[in-house]
């Protein structure tokens, strides 16, 4: 199986919420289940069906989680030395074409988040981004056409 590339900072939050299943919600489920029990009969019984079908949620949880990190390759974008180009990681200084001044980080899948300026290695910009230098410009397709950038800036941190 081929491993998924995760920087460190993504591989630490997942371990985080791993951490964080596994010894808060899982005892607070199992406390919840025990306590539903006691009200007697469980064929009819709202919070017993609730709490586990929340358990469920959090052992689907816990094996999506240990299997992403097993599968992870992880990159630490400090660590990189990749001559100025865009590669997983990276920090890229964008600017398009009679627009405004942009920055991303190009992340794995489970880190991307927009308002964090963190996009996806799979998003249509940051595959156009990869191999290319401060100075290239790269064509975008988007739902809304085709976008020109500039690269300003090509940084990893």
């Amino acid at each position: 199986m081929a491993k998924t590339p995760m920087t460190l900072r993504g591989a630490e939050l997942l371990r985080a919420e791993l951490h964080r299943l596994k010894t808060v919600e899982r005892p607070a489920n199992s406390l919840a289940i025990a306590e539903a029990r006691a009200h007697g009969d469980l064929s009819e019984n709202a919070e017993y069906d609730a709490a586990r079908n929340q358990q469920g949620f959090i052992e689907g949880r816990i094996s999506e989680i240990e299997a992403k990190l097993g599968n992870a390759q992880v990159i630490d974008p400090k660590l990189l030395d990749a001559d100025g180009r865009c590669v997983f990681g990276a920090t890229v200084d964008l600017v398009e074409k009679g627009g405004e001044a942009v920055t991303y980080q190009i992340v794995g899948e489970d880190e991307a988040d927009i308002k964090a300026q963190r996009i996806s290695i799979s998003s249509p910009i940051a595959r156009a981004l990869i191999g290319k230098e401060a100075g290239d410009e790269v064509d975008v397709q988007t739902p809304g056409g085709v976008k020109r950038y500039e690269i300003l800036d090509v940084r990893y941190e």
